[in-house]
């Protein structure tokens, strides 16, 4: 059963496991295109172990191949349908999690974060990547920042949650919250 399929990727549920395959890129020459994906494959599977290395939830890996990862299947409710201040504060102390490691998800969206068993899962790391740079944690934020005003009336209580649970567990939060401000401005003027 198809659960997704996008630009990188086509993932599908197979005998309770997540099967996620990116998909060959007929613009690139073909050996180009085989090293990009498996780079990309493996990294995505690392980043997921470290993050889980660092208290944020994320499905178990069960087999990698060269484009293909083989993964628990999170059952669970769509942060997108659920959220409300309390799970955004927790969101916020993930995002802390992950950012103290410093992994970036790259797309940090209420659609790849899943309440299960009163656990949030972060899932896709399809974009994610590793530094340690404020701008890139204030990017990453923005991202989320966006989904809630795109898609959630409160969306004003959703931000100050996040950032009140990222101020608990990362030291360097009022940074990254400082440097999100300026780059919402910078998307305003351009």
């Amino acid at each position: 059963m198809y659960l997704a399929s996008g630009a990188e990727a086509k993932v599908i549920l197979d005998h309770g496991m997540v099967i996620k395959e990116r998909v060959p890129k007929r613009y690139r020459l073909k050996e180009l295109d085989e090293r990009i994906r498996k780079e990309r494959t493996r990294a995505e599977a690392r980043l997921m172990s470290e993050a889980r290395r660092h208290g944020v939830p994320t499905p178990i890996i069960y087999d990698i191949e060269d484009f293909t990862i083989v993964m628990e299947f999170i059952q669970g409710e769509s942060l997108k349908n659920i959220i409300n201040p309390e799970l955004s504060e927790r969101v916020g102390e993930l995002i802390g999690r992950l950012h103290s490691g410093g992994i970036i998800h790259g797309d940090l969206t209420t659609s790849n974060m899943i309440l299960h068993n009163e656990r949030i899962y972060l899932i896709d790391f399809g974009l994610a990547f590793v530094d340690r740079t404020i701008e890139a944690q204030g990017v990453d934020l923005h991202v989320l920042f966006q989904t809630f005003e795109s898609t959630h009336d409160q969306h004003v209580e959703l931000i100050d949650a996040v950032g009140k649970g990222y101020r608990r567990i990362f030291r360097d939060a009022d940074d990254v919250l400082k440097r999100v401000k300026e780059i919402e401005k910078r998307g305003r003027y351009a």
